[in-house]
């Protein structure tokens, strides 16, 4: 596979996922931009891979309403999560998931697809969640962002079939990122158990593979679907959960 002459754009690509999958998509070859709240952060990744760091606020949607993106490949990876039950979530926080994970999608997705249809190639991969397909109690604001994930990458495959685009989720359990590490408090809280036991009660509970995913793995999905024996797929959701939703 090389991935030559594509220019990538990760968001959240300084860390976890997606600085895994931008790393995945230099080696093959892609000119990569880290796009990230955390300016140093994306701008250590960038120099790593030699590549351009883009500090970006992707809550701030209404400063992405007239963006232009050259980018051959898209990562919508950035994600916030909070665990509360519902009586007690606060709307704001839940406001802010739906900007950052649903709506700034939305909006890098419409920014990028002019340059894809005029080269008639462009590769659209959502980092989605077992979560976009499955509900857990006290995640109402991400399971809500996620689902809405999953209905706009299968209409960006329709819409971007006949110019050479595909759209596609990538659905993991849980991975072993800052993401996942800073929720353990919030869970333990939740379901009334101390911080130690929150992996093995909660996380894994319904997973048939008792482990944590490595972000690499995740990547390595990732680099797949934006090569050449994809072309064939799109609007579709690639599960690596465990076996958490073969129940």
């Amino acid at each position: 596979m090389s991935l030559d002459g594509r220019r990538a754009v990760v968001t959240g690509g300084a860390s976890g996922i997606g600085a895994a999958t931008a790393r995945a998509l230099a080696a093959q070859g892609a000119h990569v931009v880290i796009a990230d709240l955390d300016g140093s952060a994306a701008a250590a990744v960038a120099a790593e891979l030699g590549g351009e760091a883009w500090q970006v606020d992707l809550g701030d949607t209404a400063a992405l309403d007239g963006l232009v993106l050259e980018a051959d490949i898209l990562v919508n990876n950035a994600g916030i999560q909070r665990v509360a039950p519902i009586v007690d979530f606060d709307p704001a926080a839940f406001r802010a998931i739906q900007r950052i994970m649903v709506e700034a999608p939305f909006l890098l997705i419409r920014a990028s697809l002019p340059h894809m249809y005029a080269r008639g190639w462009g590769r659209v991969v959502n980092i989605s969640s077992v979560h976009g397909l499955r509900a857990s109690a006290f995640k109402s604001a991400y399971v809500t962002a996620k689902h809405a994930l999953e209905g706009l990458s299968k209409v960006t495959a329709l819409e971007g079939a006949p110019h050479g685009v595909t759209s596609n989720c990538v659905n993991p359990g849980y991975v072993r990122t800052p993401l996942v590490e800073k929720q353990i408090a919030d869970q333990a809280a939740v379901h009334g158990i101390p911080e130690s036991e929150v992996v093995e009660k909660v996380m894994l509970t319904e997973a048939a593979v008792k482990r944590l995913l490595e972000p690499e793995e995740v990547a390595d999905l990732v680099v797949w679907l934006c090569g050449a024996s994809s072309g064939m797929v799109t609007g579709a959701s690639y599960v690596m959960d465990g076996g958490w939703s073969a129940r």
